[in-house]
């Protein structure tokens, strides 16, 4: 046997997986020498823009689009990094706007730990409501037939700034770039034909996809419509630190950006694992069971039909309470009475698409997760839940026999594997 560290939570979770494991991992890339020099050259020698100083009147409102603390985006640096560029400019005049989509607001606290205490108190933050029509503003329709509405206050802003970072999606190919406007700070009705059925289930809607997939094209169209004036987006390596940073054309420099984490997080196998054991990359993607369907999408790019999927990840923040996704779990008992439900034309529920990627899941491998979920919440989810990661794998191992192939995937959904040839 030989030991893994698993990310999970703020700790991590050591495990003892067989020797014969393949762990599969993001080439490894090191911490930039200096993050704050690099992201400074960027803004001043980005991407298909002027030097971000040179775009911005001193009486310009600036709105910064952030992403909210369900990502490890390292906001602390860069808004203030962003201010530090723009100190022409007065305080008075930003507005940082959390692009939550569909997610909670955040608190103050957790606000603060975000950006710092001196932005949250000298700043205004707005936190985007997706559900409020009298903060939307329509802005366009685009090629699919969806209306397309934004946060009020970002298009009003005479410049607008996205942040982020870029890492590979489940299926919308990466994050970053246009989807910190789409769905960050988009309306809810947008946000649904977004993640309808038919985008989800389309074959190319996957993970280190940008080429011919629908949702990246729908999340590029509609941030067009209100298009940044500026992008700014890193990269990450295991330990959240900046390893890259592209700046400047929201659509140029992301697509950069994507060659680069591209490069890094693929891992081609020969063929497919009886059992994969992943996770949601720890704090603070793996804090809630809606998050962590992600990891265990990752997963399953390369278990086999019929095979085993084992999840490590912390949920300290519950299901969460909020939104659907719990609530449409509960409408049917099985993933493909799931599946059937939501790809019916007439269904229409947000988190939907949560509960269809999980379905399609589900339907290729048994599910086991590990948390500090009550197990009967994690039943009523349709996994199987376990005490410990090291035991049921060497139950399965031994269920399947000495000719078990497993995998490991240490940091979830970072790392983007599949089947050589697929």
């Amino acid at each position: 046997m030989k030991q893994v560290q698993l990310a999970y939570g703020k700790t991590g979770l050591p495990v003892n997986v067989p020797d014969s494991a393949i762990v599969i991992e993001p080439r490894h890339l090191p911490a930039l020498a200096d993050d704050k020099a690099a992201v400074v050259a960027a803004m001043r020698t980005p991407q298909g823009t002027p030097p971000l100083k040179s775009m911005v009147g001193k009486g310009d409102t600036v709105a910064i689009v952030i992403s909210d603390i369900t990502r490890p985006t390292p906001n602390h640096k860069l808004v203030p990094w962003i201010m530090e560029e723009l100190d022409h400019v007065p305080r008075d005049n930003f507005v940082i706007i959390n692009g939550l989509g569909t997610h909670r607001a955040n608190t103050q606290e957790e606000l603060a730990g975000m950006l710092g205490w001196d932005v949250v108190n000298t700043v205004r933050i707005e936190n985007h409501d997706a559900f409020d029509d009298t903060k939307l503003v329509h802005v366009g329709r685009n090629s699919y037939g969806s209306e397309v509405y934004f946060n009020k206050t970002y298009v009003e802003a005479k410049f607008k700034i996205v942040t982020g970072f870029i890492e590979p999606h489940f299926f919308a190919g990466f994050s970053g770039g246009p989807k910190g406007i789409n769905p960050g700070v988009a309306g809810i009705k947008t946000i649904l034909d977004f993640h309808n059925a038919e985008m989800i289930g389309h074959p190319l809607s996957t993970w280190g996809v940008i080429e011919g997939n629908i949702l990246q094209d729908a999340a590029t169209q509609n941030c067009l419509m209100a298009k940044p004036d500026f992008m700014l987006n890193v990269t990450l390596n295991g330990e959240k630190q900046i390893t890259g940073v592209v700046a400047g054309d929201v659509i140029a420099a992301h697509r950069e950006g994507c060659k680069f984490v591209k490069e890094t997080a693929m891992y081609a196998v020969d063929e497919p694992f009886d059992i994969v054991v992943t996770t949601n990359s720890g704090y603070p993607l793996d804090q809630n069971l809606y998050q962590t369907v992600k990891g265990m999408s990752a997963a399953a790019q390369i278990v086999k039909q019929g095979g085993a999927i084992i999840s490590a990840s912390e949920c300290s923040d519950g299901v969460p309470d909020h939104g659907n996704y719990a609530k449409i779990l509960k409408m049917r008992d099985t993933a493909g009475e799931l599946l059937e439900m939501i790809c019916d034309p007439e269904f229409c529920l947000f988190d939907q698409w949560q509960v269809q990627v999980q379905a399609m899941v589900q339907m290729k491998a048994d599910c086991y997760l590990f948390s500090t979920l009550d197990p009967q919440i994690v039943k009523n989810a349709k996994f199987t839940p376990i005490d410990s990661v090291e035991a049921t794998l060497l139950q399965l191992c031994q269920k399947i026999g000495p000719q078990v192939r497993v995998a490991v995937l240490p940091l979830g959904p970072l790392t983007i594997p599949y089947v050589r040839g697929n």
